[in-house]
């Protein structure tokens, strides 16, 4: 199974959902069964950390952030991912544009498993530390209700 969380810039949000998600999978034994990546609609940040405010709002919560890099979504993820979940309406309506008519995955916007469907993580990147820890409370509601739904489909797999 193969997750992968996408932002624009994928230095804030998809980070974090990457981290937050790890984490959980790691807790509930299924880090060997789940793999977790990151990334970003445009190319901007490639290679760089993730931005210093999300390091350290995520570190505030336990969540080591400091050794993920940031990447471009690329063709070959839609065939690789399971689970393609973007952060906003944006990076899906970007997402959609470039997938494959034939898609066998799930891509659709990240808090529909917080019970959101339409519901988008706002980007912090320009606003205050508050927007930061606003965006870890909506990441966790998001990455716990998409750990059920995986949890629930392992289960059936043999």
């Amino acid at each position: 199974m193969r997750v992968l969380f996408v932002c624009l810039g994928n230095i804030c949000r998809s980070p974090t959902a990457e981290g937050i998600f790890r984490r959980l999978l790691e807790e509930r034994g299924l880090a060997h069964r789940v793999e977790v990546d990151s990334c970003g609609i445009g190319d901007w940040h490639v290679g760089k950390a993730p931005d210093p405010r999300t390091r350290e709002a995520a570190a505030r919560r336990g969540i080591d952030l400091s050794t993920l890099r940031a990447r471009q979504l690329h063709d070959e993820d839609f065939a690789a991912f399971d689970y393609l979940l973007a952060m906003d309406h944006d990076n899906l309506a970007a997402m959609r544009a470039r997938a494959p008519q034939a898609l066998d995955a799930h891509l659709g916007l990240f808090l529909e498993f917080a019970g959101r469907p339409d519901a988008a993580v706002p980007d912090p990147y320009f606003g205050s530390e508050e927007g930061f820890e606003a965006v870890l409370d909506l990441v966790e509601q998001g990455a716990r209700g998409l750990l059920a739904e995986i949890e629930a489909t392992l289960e059936r797999r043999p």
